[in-house]
């Protein structure tokens, strides 16, 4: 007999955050850049996102699934791709320093 204690959990209890967030009903185009954009309106479509992102319930765990994939494109969790982009370098340089250490 299968042993189901081993089974993973469903998986919507995996992505059921999505649904609380702020995002659901706003167009895609807010949080992920049309090819070619650059400057001003780079920023300016990103902070419409951020501001979007800085009312969501569930900014954490976006966030947190953002860097946890290395989510490559958009504004996820109220962060750009050069942000997430910073953090998970700074992370990995950290990763690499403690495995010296050792």
């Amino acid at each position: 007999m299968t042993e189901v204690s081993r089974l993973p959990g469903p998986v919507m209890d995996l992505w059921e955050w999505q649904y609380k967030g702020s995002c659901r009903d706003v167009d895609d185009t807010v949080f992920f850049h049309p090819e070619g954009e650059r400057g001003a309106a780079r920023r300016r479509r990103a902070e419409a996102a951020k501001a979007i992102c800085a009312e969501c319930p569930v900014l954490q765990q976006c966030r947190e699934h953002a860097l946890h994939v290395r989510e490559p494109y958009g504004v996820w969790g109220g962060m750009s791709e050069d942000e997430r982009a910073e953090i998970l370098a700074e992370q990995d340089r950290k990763g690499r320093r403690s495995v010296r250490a050792v």
